[in-house]
């Protein structure tokens, strides 16, 4: 089976939004100093690497993660290369026709999680997260660090995502998946009362047929 892992290494070194907590491992017991277990204990921002948002991440009023529906995170996905260009927002226009399958991934190239944070990726405009709507996506994930662009204070795509009960995805890896159908296997962890919550994702390849039954249905 072909399975494409779309979540970047975690590390110490892995850098995170600024200001927020770097990954951080403490060893409380370890089997080469002759414990009789490794326990470790970890802490750092629910928004580390390959991580869903929750509706509550902008606003007071939307659910946790842990309420979140999983069944968004589950299924049939379409990844579509978009080389807009650093600091660019993806408008309708940009995606040149129709979506084949409710959860969208979009590879924009304008993000490197190996190199120095650089906060000039491409992000998605209130627009397009309308018209993704409009086309029956219930999930859209990106491979930057946000859906909007890093100095947003308003965070249009964000509160459109909102709006129409859209699942968000930030800071996958695609450079390495060609462009296509797949299942996608993204669950957040059920971490109540948080803000997000990382997740390990996964694709693999679809034949459109799989599509077709889960827009039936």
């Amino acid at each position: 089976m072909t399975l494409y892992d779309i979540s970047p290494e975690l590390r110490r070194e892995t850098e995170v939004w600024p200001g927020d907590t770097p990954l951080e491992r403490q060893i409380l017991l370890d089997c080469s100093r002759g414990d009789s277990v490794t326990l470790s204990t970890l802490r750092a921002t629910v928004h580390l690497g390959a991580h869903a948002d929750a509706f509550s991440h902008v606003t007071a009023s939307g659910p946790s993660i842990g309420h979140h529906p999983i069944e968004l995170h589950l299924g049939p996905c379409e990844v579509i290369h978009v080389p807009i260009g650093n600091a660019a927002s993806i408008r309708p226009e940009h995606l040149n026709r129709h979506t084949r399958a409710p959860r969208i991934l979009l590879h924009t190239g304008s993000f490197d999680p190996s190199r120095p944070y650089s906060s000039d990726f491409a992000s998605l405009s209130k627009d397009l997260i309308d018209h993704l709507a409009a086309s029956g996506v219930r999930l859209v994930g990106v491979d930057t660090p946000s859906i909007d662009p890093f100095d947003s204070k308003t965070l249009d795509a964000h509160h459109a995502c909102i709006t129409h009960n859209v699942a968000i995805l930030e800071g996958l890896v695609l450079d390495h998946v060609p462009v296509g159908l797949y299942e996608l296997i993204a669950l957040p962890l059920r971490l109540m009362d948080f803000d997000a919550s990382p997740v390990r994702a996964i694709l693999r390849p679809l034949p459109p047929a799989t599509i077709e039954s889960e827009e039936r249905t």
